[in-house]
């Protein structure tokens, strides 16, 4: 067994949310990655990527949907944080290591409700939540605000 099982089946396994693996050619097996550099499984109801350095987590729905449409932004380093409501949004870098920090979603933010985008002055980066945002400058770090002048 890999760790990518060992995910599957703590997920709940064909009896989960990911179904049935999905039949490849001879079978349902683990791929690499395009970058050599990890692995990864379909399924039914979304994908498992494993990499050495990070370990294995899963990707589906309306993340698993973003994550592709923003291309590879490398490999899942947790499970997913969305809700219905707010949709899936990526938060990345210094601003998700300040949002992981808080609390994640069961901080004051909540969940993300903005993909990162650029200032208006064009200085930073900024994601917003539910209850406020997180502005990065180069010379102030990632900073939590109540709102976005």
């Amino acid at each position: 067994m890999s760790a990518i099982d060992d995910k599957y089946f703590a997920l709940g396994g064909p009896g989960g949310f990911l179904g049935q693996p999905v039949d490849e050619g001879a079978g349902s097996q683990e791929m690499d990655t395009a970058d050599h550099r990890g692995r990864c499984r379909d399924f039914q109801g979304g994908s498992i990527y494993w990499a050495p350095q990070i370990g294995a987590y899963e990707v589906h729905g309306d993340i698993r949907i973003k994550w592709a449409q923003l291309g590879f932004l490398g490999f899942p380093v947790t499970d997913e944080y969305w809700t219905p409501e707010t949709g899936a949004h990526e938060v990345h870098g210094a601003i998700r290591d300040k949002w992981a920090s808080m609390g994640w979603e069961r901080s004051r933010l909540g969940y993300p409700i903005s993909d990162e985008k650029g200032t208006s002055g064009g200085r930073g980066r900024v994601s917003e939540f539910q209850g406020g945002a997180i502005l990065w400058t180069p010379e102030g770090g990632a900073d939590v605000r109540s709102h976005i002048d």
